[in-house]
């Protein structure tokens, strides 16, 4: 007994170490953006008497994260100017990701939906395809940061401040906007600017780690920068000799690693996140439809939010390196998608706070730890030579197929209600489950027979 219980302090150690910590404040980073582009965007766009067919379309803007593997090589490989010298190749570009983040939300606290939404999306679309070259740079930086075995409680540590990024993007929107907002029966711009102005700030925490961070030391080792115009071949090929290297070697060796599993992986890392994802667009929407005000959202997910967030994260992460990622990854699947039926649960309690507070904590529980165990899985399936390149790959593929099918989630909604609505989306996680059992087995085969 006193042998396993001295092993589990052992493993809670990690949460202790620099990179971990590090890890915390680069997440809240990354998670910043993506509410704000996103479901926060939503609540600002139906205040502002936006229709929920448009709102669900307007969610495609966040598909940018789903084609990040377009540009992840010259992410992965290239230098930038003054930057990569002075900083090395990741926190080069992360710095450089970072400060057209804080950009594109400049410019959509200073547009009025209202009076121009296409210049509003623009800003959006601006923020989003930083925000995911920021997602490219930092991946590749949490996994070349540590080893293989570290990688469950980098994701645990990333995902905490992912989820208290996306809460204060969220919840911390709807605050500072609900503090500025003289009426809540009317629609009014200018608190919506303070809020994402603030938001814009809040990108400090994450510049301010970069710059006080060292480069990974694995990066020098593996580095292939654009061609060297002091190689005698000709200048094409040496091109075309890069292009292979940095975009296309990267997919060929996950092929040529996993064979044939390889569908069976990308079909999960694919599904994994469906549920939720297309439930989450219309979230905000629905809250405010149920007659919840801003700073009633506010309150529920600034603090249920984060305790269960935290607690989910931190449970996902020491149960992976005790259990293994693929049952904590089953689980994860299970409960996301059982969460999603307490909405439908809500939709018929009404105005109703406590019920609010008991769907909103379940869903931050669960999804703190299904994103920490998959997170660590994804982590584990790249090769660290074309670390940001693969990784961008997977997550790419993991938000394509959610965010599109989220594009249509308004005109399911103005279609069939609330109710109906948030029960398929549940029912959208059954076929992940089979999923998570063949790829663990395809894991096992290949553990067995890497060769």
């Amino acid at each position: 007994m006193n042998n396993s219980f001295s092993s589990w302090l052992v493993s809670l150690q990690v949460y202790k170490e620099l990179a971990t910590l590090r890890m915390v404040l680069l997440g809240f980073s990354a998670g910043l953006p993506l509410l704000l582009v996103f479901g926060t965007l939503s609540f600002w766009l139906r205040e502002a008497g936006i229709d929920r067919t448009t709102i669900g379309f307007l969610s495609w803007v966040a598909l940018a994260y789903a084609f990040k593997w377009v540009w992840a090589p010259l992410v992965d490989r290239m230098p930038l100017p003054g930057l990569t010298t002075r900083l090395g190749r990741r926190r080069g570009w992360l710095l450089f990701a970072q400060v057209w983040v804080m950009a594109g939300l400049v410019g959509m606290a200073l547009t009025d939906p209202q009076q121009d939404l296409p210049r509003l999306v623009l800003f959006a679309l601006l923020t989003a395809f930083a925000s995911a070259t920021q997602d490219i740079a930092l991946d590749a930086y949490r996994i070349e940061s540590a080893s293989e075995e570290k990688q469950a409680a980098l994701a645990a540590a990333y995902q905490t401040g992912y989820r208290i990024a996306m809460i204060w993007a969220g919840a911390g929107v709807l605050a500072i906007a609900a503090h500025f907002d003289p009426d809540e029966a009317t629609y009014q711009f200018s608190p919506w600017t303070w809020a994402y102005v603030a938001m814009a700030a809040s990108m400090l925490v994450g510049v301010l780690t970069v710059l006080l961070s060292r480069e990974p030391a694995r990066v020098a080792g593996i580095e292939k920068s654009a061609p060297d115009s002091t190689d005698r071949l000709p200048w094409l090929e040496r091109f075309l000799r890069w292009v292979y290297d940095a975009g296309v070697q990267p997919f060929l060796d996950f092929f040529q690693r996993y064979r044939w599993q390889a569908l069976i992986i990308l079909a999960l890392i694919a599904t994994y996140r469906m549920s939720d994802v297309v439930m989450g667009v219309m979230a905000n929407p629905f809250y405010r439809d149920m007659g919840f005000s801003k700073e009633e959202v506010a309150t529920v997910s600034k603090f249920y939010g984060v305790i269960m967030t935290l607690l989910g994260a931190f449970i996902g992460g020491v149960l992976a390196l005790r259990l293994g990622v693929m049952r904590v990854l089953f689980a994860g699947a299970v409960l996301s998608a059982a969460t999603n039926v307490l909405f439908a649960w809500l939709a018929t309690r009404g105005h109703d706070v406590g019920a609010l507070i008991f769907a909103v904590s379940a869903d931050n529980l669960s999804a703190g730890l299904a994103s920490a165990a998959f997170i660590a899985y994804l982590s584990g399936l790249t090769n660290v030579a074309y670390s940001a390149t693969q990784y961008a790959l997977f997550s790419s593929v993991m938000l394509l197929l959610p965010k599109f099918l989220a594009g249509f989630s308004g005109w399911a909604v103005d279609t069939v209600g609330y109710e109906t609505f948030f029960i398929t989306t549940a029912l959208m996680g059954v076929p992940v489950l089979l999923l998570v059992v063949l790829a663990g087995r395809a894991r096992q085969k290949i553990e067995l027979n890497p060769n």
